[in-house]
Parts: C-alpha cells; sequence; structure tokens
C-alpha cells in the first residue's frame, strides 16, 4: 500500500468514527423526545421508512426513497413518538447495527459546507461504519470501571464503534449509560483499536481515556455526549444527535 494511499484510508476512518461522535457530542435542542418501539405498543411505520429498511436489506425491488423523504418521513417518526410515554431499555439496543443514513441540523451543514446536503446514505461498498452495544465480559471491565452487576444491567454498558475502508480498521470503545427517563443514551470513547487486515496493530486508551473512563458514572446527562433515540425496531433504530442530526442503522444479522 502507498504511503499517499495510506493516509487517505486513515483519514477517511478518522472521518467516519468522528462523524458518529459528532452527532452525539453537540449540544442539543432542549426538547425531550419520547421514544416507540414495537415491544411497548403497535406503532404504524411510516411507508418511507419500511420501504427503505426493506431496500437496504434487499427484501424489496422497490426504489429506494430519496434522501429528502426519508428525512421528511424520520421527523414524521419524531413527531408521532413524542407523545408516548415509553422508557427505554439497554437490552432492546443490545447487538450491532451498520450506520445506512445520517443528516445534519441546517446550521452544522452550513459550517460543513453544506457537505451532507439534506441527508446521505452510506454506502457499504465504500466503507462500512458500525456500531456495537454490549455488556461488559465482567463487572472487572476497563470499561465500564467495576460498576455493580446491578447497574451493567439496567444502566451501563459498552459501546464500540468501528470504521472499516478496505483493510483498515479503526474502532473507539467506551461505557454507555442509558438515562431512560428522556431515552438518551450517553457515551465516552475512551480506548482505540486499529487493525490492519483483521490484525491489531495498535490498541491503547484514548488521550485521558482511564481518567474518562473513571469519571464517566458520576457525570451529569449534559456533560455527556448521547443519542436520542426515537425509533426502536428489530431490524432498524434511529435517534437524534446531541447536535440535531439525524441517524439511522440496520441491524447485523449474525453469520
Amino acid at each position: 500500500m502507498s504511503t499517499a494511499r495510506g493516509r487517505f484510508l486513515l483519514k477517511y476512518c478518522f472521518f467516519g468514527v468522528y462523524f458518529s461522535w459528532w452527532l452525539g457530542a453537540f449540544r442539543p435542542p432542549t426538547t425531550c423526545l419520547k421514544l416507540s418501539t414495537i415491544d411497548c405498543f403497535t406503532l404504524i411505520m411510516h411507508p418511507t421508512i419500511a420501504t427503505t429498511i426493506q431496500s437496504l436489506a434487499g427484501q424489496t425491488i422497490a426504489q429506494r426513497p430519496s434522501p429528502a423523504d426519508l428525512v421528511d418521513a424520520l421527523l414524521d417518526a419524531e413527531k408521532q413518538t413524542r407523545k408516548q410515554r415509553f422508557e427505554l431499555t439497554y437490552k432492546q439496543l443490545l447487538g450491532t447495527w451498520q450506520l445506512r443514513f445520517i443528516t445534519g441540523i441546517k446550521r452544522s451543514r452550513q459550517k460543513a459546507g453544506m457537505a451532507l446536503g439534506a441527508g446521505r446514505f452510506i454506502p457499504p461498498w465504500l466503507v462500512r461504519i458500525q456500531i456495537q452495544y454490549s455488556l461488559p465480559d465482567s463487572p472487572e471491565s476497563t470499561l465500564t470501571n467495576g460498576l455493580a452487576s446491578e447497574q451493567l444491567s439496567s444502566e451501563f454498558g459498552v459501546v464500540r464503534n468501528s470504521v472499516q475502508l478496505g483493510l483498515l480498521t479503526l474502532a473507539l470503545s467506551g461505557p454507555t449509560r442509558l438515562w431512560s427517563k428522556s431515552n438518551r443514551l450517553a457515551f465516552d470513547f475512551t480506548h482505540v483499536e486499529v487493525a490492519i487486515a483483521g490484525k491489531t496493530v495498535y490498541q491503547g486508551a484514548a488521550r485521558g481515556g482511564d481518567k474518562r473512563t473513571q469519571d464517566f458514572a458520576s457525570q451529569k446527562l449534559k456533560d455527556q455526549a448521547f443519542f436520542t433515540y426515537f425509533f426502536v425496531e428489530e431490524d432498524a433504530i434511529a435517534a437524534r444527535g446531541r447536535g440535531g442530526g439525524l441517524a439511522l442503522w440496520t441491524k447485523v444479522k449474525p453469520d
């Protein structure tokens, strides 16, 4: 691999991870959003969202909706679920989810030179961006700093956000906390892993990662990056980031 190509791949991977963080890290609107899921009551899914999920999974030959139409559908779903009173459980998010669609708010798009437009589908043939929610292997996990088992099962867990571009994979991981009353999942990336062709070439704490891990459980929500989930189904989830951007992920099925 040439030096120039290697630098390009690394920069692209860092962009993918940074954008996933950016979605959840900027300060949010003050509106508190409510969640609706198939587990608590029947909600008629917006046809545009349903068609999008089916097309992304290859379950239909129907034409995929335009980014603008999907943004409108997500906003409609968000409005529809805002009135519902339901508390998200960590169990509903467990698993691996692939980022399929992203968009920012108008102010953020202006700062980014309107690069995102109204929204953009992530081409899986070019880059694979995945987020994985899980419980730590043990209460002694360095990512959760020895929290009590009851906290691990109900409030705290682990997130791993990875970007794969060709043979290069960059992954950031760290603790999460579910603020169930507002359906906001807070997170911090405190560890870094770099792999080439599936072989780990670097793994360690991010800058200040060990201290941030120790401080995470005692932080207030206003001091944390987070996603507010407003759409949770078996095959897809959608959330608004702290900065106001929207994101849609689909479930990665086990091989």
